[in-house]
C-alpha cells in the first residue's frame, strides 16, 4: 500500500512539476505570443541599446510599456521618416491587432534600454516585463527573456539611437 501511495505521489509530483515548468509558456501563449526576443549587445561605457521581438496577441491589445532591471529607463520607440530624415521618437503605445504579428525590429518599433545597469555581452539573458493593455483597459504583465546578440546582429539604419 505504501509503495502504491508513494508511486501515486511521485507521479502527481512529476505531473505538477511538468505543469509548473510549462505554466509561463502557456500563460504567455494565452495572452501574448512573443517570438525571437533579442537585445543588441553593448561595448564598455555604452549607455543604451535596443530590444527587438515579434508580438502576436490573440485579441486586440496594446503594448503600453516595458520594465527591466537592466536599465534605469525603458521606453518604447519608433523609427520613422520625417522630412526625409530617419528619426527616433518615444511612443506611448503600440497597437497589437488581433492575430496579426507586430515586429519590433531595428529601423521600426523597438524597446530602448537607457542608462544601462551594466554592459550586456553576447549570450547574456535580459529579463523584461511587457505591459499589455486589452480593449477593456485591463493591463497584464508578460515576462520575457531576451538573449543578447552580437553588435553586428541585424544592424539598424544609419542615424539610429543617439542618447
Amino acid at each position: 500500500m505504501k509503495t502504491t501511495r508513494f508511486k501515486s505521489l511521485a507521479a502527481a509530483f512529476a505531473l505538477g512539476a511538468l505543469a509548473l515548468a510549462g505554466a509561463p509558456a502557456m500563460a504567455q501563449d494565452a495572452s501574448l505570443k512573443v517570438e525571437d526576443a533579442w537585445v543588441r549587445a553593448t561595448v564598455p561605457s555604452q549607455h543604451a541599446t535596443g530590444v527587438f521581438m515579434r508580438l502576436t496577441s490573440p485579441t486586440a491589445a496594446r503594448l503600453v510599456g516595458v520594465e527591466s532591471d537592466a536599465a534605469r529607463h525603458v521606453e518604447v520607440h519608433e523609427m520613422a521618416m520625417q522630412d526625409n530624415v530617419m528619426k527616433m521618437r518615444q511612443v506611448s503605445a503600440i497597437d497589437l491587432p488581433a492575430g496579426k504579428p507586430v515586429e519590433l525590429k531595428p529601423g521600426g518599433y523597438h524597446v530602448m534600454l537607457i542608462d544601462l545597469a551594466r554592459q550586456i555581452s553576447a549570450g547574456d539573458p535580459v529579463a523584461l516585463t511587457l505591459l499589455v493593455q486589452d480593449a477593456d483597459g485591463k493591463q497584464r504583465r508578460v515576462p520575457v527573456t531576451a538573449e543578447a546578440r552580437p553588435l553586428s546582429a541585424a544592424a539598424a539604419p544609419a542615424g539610429e539611437h543617439k542618447h
